[in-house]
């Protein structure tokens, strides 16, 4: 079983700082690009950050200059470093990967596709 399990999230005042972690668990053998997007109820889905395995970012421009993503492959999580955060970054977080590969006990090898965790909650009060 492979999960996705975001954490980091938090109440804090605009101009502080959180760090997000996206961990992977399970027999995990390699992980792709992974994203962070964030969501508000009444607004679309929002693209926040890329990284892909090489390692190569990308922002979009709402949070660039402010957050850095980054990856440690060794621990198999994905972290989104948050500065100077504003209130308009409040929203659910979710990290997703766009494919796992892990090993299953009964059938051995598998990918997973677009796999997504169940979100960690940022509030930036003003």
């Amino acid at each position: 079983q492979v999960q996705l399990v975001e954490s980091g999230g938090g109440l804090v005042q605009a101009g502080g700082s959180l760090r997000l972690s996206c961990a992977a668990s399970g027999s995990i053998l390699s992980i792709n690009t992974v994203s962070w997007y964030r969501q508000v109820l009444w607004k679309q889905r929002e693209l926040v950050a890329v990284i892909t395995s090489a390692g190569s970012t990308n922002y979009s421009d709402s949070v660039k200059g402010r957050f850095t993503i980054s990856r440690d492959d060794a621990k198999k999580t994905v972290y989104l470093q948050m500065n100077s955060l504003k209130p308009e970054d409040t929203g659910v977080y979710y990290c997703t990967a766009d494919w796992i590969l892990f090993t299953d006990q009964a059938e051995g090898e598998k990918a997973a596709f677009d796999y997504w965790g169940q979100g960690t909650q940022v509030t930036v009060s003003s």
